[in-house]
């Protein structure tokens, strides 16, 4: 059997891993709202319309923070459209996605279901068709105690104190064409440094996020970056990035290898805040914020126009697509020093961890499992592992390591993870991790999500098909933690430290 090799060291420290990296996306898309978080019909709706089993499976998860309204929504979004008597409120056509919005949930709304989720919210403002008075006026209603316009109309409708949301997108994906009023860099960044500095004005206070680049393949990428925080690299915080990922032409061994280019993407935007951090003269860092990412196969779904909530880009997650949603999560715990936020997209049926049947359960897809073993045991900090091994030829990125490997060390409660992928379709793989210097290791537990049917999904009939498996604990003899990694499987390898 093929083997790789690694150390486990704690002087091999990355950075902190930000309980933010475990956020989610929330947009009115599809069945991702109605439907998704809200079916007030539903029997096990709550007494606000919200589903429990979606709030309970959003707890079971560990989601940290959820980004709102959009997405392409937001840049033809009226967020006053949403408050006040929800019969009262006008129906509008959402023209990013052709479907009827009947703006039954807003900002109140779901700023409510942030608190019984135990979320943080993360709010997006338009960019696109709006700019600097509207973005103040949200923040207002949102932040400010009371005694003004927007503040006390808060109150009057139910929201007494301020929902006090901390993180701020200045728009959404502004370099894309099929973004509504998409902008140049210029134009952009003028607009957000103009916004930014007026909603401050209101809360001085907030975490702000410019857009980045909607994809790396983008003919703008880099320049996009560099120009926007020229304009804005003293007023916001992050710079986001996103990316999403398919097999193209039945191209498995690529796909596996996807996290190469989510770890290409990360490295290019680090190079770009740093370059106009030098150029500005600037004291301070921006860092990265991956607020979309996910595995995500273009296939629409119902096409009707018009309509609320139809069902759009709902793919059914398999055990492949499971293992690769694994590596992304590699590569964002990997540079932890400077991925401080990011959100898998979207939360509940659209391209999501979980799906709902109208009326009836929601289950689990196969990329629930590594999502929710990467957030539970991925605390303290990243190490820098540098594995060595065997590599496997893939034709989009040529030979990639067939290891693909992180690891955490969470001194505070004596624990460390290995967080492995095999990036092989066919090839099993050993791994030997020396760990003399952590003091008194021992393994705990390792778990994998493999299989034979690389095309395994979970449906509403059979949810548990694809799901994690307890493997035989492994052992750490003379210093050495030896485990065997499936074909094509994603792998938690649990120890226990002394403090």
């Amino acid at each position: 059997m093929k083997k790789a090799s690694l150390t486990l060291d704690p002087a091999f420290r990355i950075g902190a891993v930000d309980p933010r990296v475990r956020g989610s996306f929330v947009e009115h898309l599809g069945r991702c709202v109605y439907g998704g978080i809200y079916e007030p019909d539903h029997p096990g709706a709550d007494e606000d319309g919200f589903r429990a089993d979606v709030l309970d499976l959003t707890r079971e998860l560990g989601v940290t923070t959820v980004r709102y309204p959009g997405g392409n929504f937001v840049s033809g979004y009226q967020w006053e459209d949403g408050i006040g008597p929800r019969a009262e409120r006008p129906h509008r056509l959402d023209l990013a996605w052709k479907t009827l919005e009947t703006n039954e949930v807003g900002v109140d709304e779901f700023a409510t279901w942030c608190r019984k989720a135990g979320v943080e919210p993360m709010m997006a403002v338009n960019l696109g068709t709006r700019g600097v008075q509207e973005a103040a006026a949200l923040v207002e209603y949102c932040n400010h105690p009371a005694g003004t316009y927007w503040s006390d109309l808060r109150a009057k409708y139910g929201a007494k104190d301020p929902h006090d949301i901390r993180i701020w997108c200045l728009g959404n994906e502004m370099d894309g064409p099929w973004q509504i009023a998409h902008k140049t860099a210029r134009d952009y960044g003028i607009l957000a440094n103009q916004t930014a500095k007026a909603m401050r004005l209101v809360d001085p206070n907030l975490e702000l996020v410019a857009c980045g680049s909607s994809n790396r393949a983008m003919p703008t990428f880099g320049s996009w970056e560099a120009e926007v925080l020229e304009h804005t690299y003293d007023v916001v915080d992050y710079v986001s990035l996103h990316s999403y990922y398919r097999p193209k032409d039945g191209d498995f061994a690529s796909f596996l290898a996807s996290g190469v280019d989510m770890d290409a993407m990360i490295e290019s935007v680090i190079a770009t805040c740093d370059y106009v951090k030098a150029k500005t003269r600037s004291k301070k860092s921006v860092n990265l914020s991956y607020d979309e990412w996910n595995v995500w196969y273009h296939v629409p779904g119902d096409e009707r126009e018009w309509v609320t909530g139809p069902a759009l880009f709902e793919d059914q997650y398999s055990l492949a697509d499971a293992v690769v949603v694994g590596s992304l999560l590699n590569s964002l715990l990997r540079r932890a020093d400077r991925v401080t936020m990011a959100c898998f997209a979207q939360l509940v049926n659209v391209i999501a961890p979980m799906t709902t049947v109208p009326g009836g359960p929601a289950y689990r897809q196969s990329t629930f499992h590594p999502m929710r073993l990467a957030f539970q045991y991925g605390t303290g900090a990243t190490l820098r592992v540098e594995p060595t091994g065997p590599q496997v030829d893939t034709p989009d990125f040529g030979p990639v390591p067939q290891l693909d490997c992180t690891a955490t060390l969470d001194e505070e409660n004596g624990s460390a993870a290995v967080f492995a992928v095999n990036r092989s379709l066919t090839e099993p793989l050993l791994v030997e991790v020396d760990v003399r210097a952590l003091k008194d290791a021992r393994a705990v537990e390792h778990v994998a999500l493999s299989g034979d049917d690389r095309d395994a999904a979970n449906t509403a009939e059979q949810p548990d098909r694809v799901a994690p498996r307890v493997q035989d604990t492994p052992v750490v003899e003379d210093g050495t933690l030896r485990f065997e990694l499936a074909p094509m499987s994603y792998n938690v390898v649990r120890l226990a430290t002394a403090r």
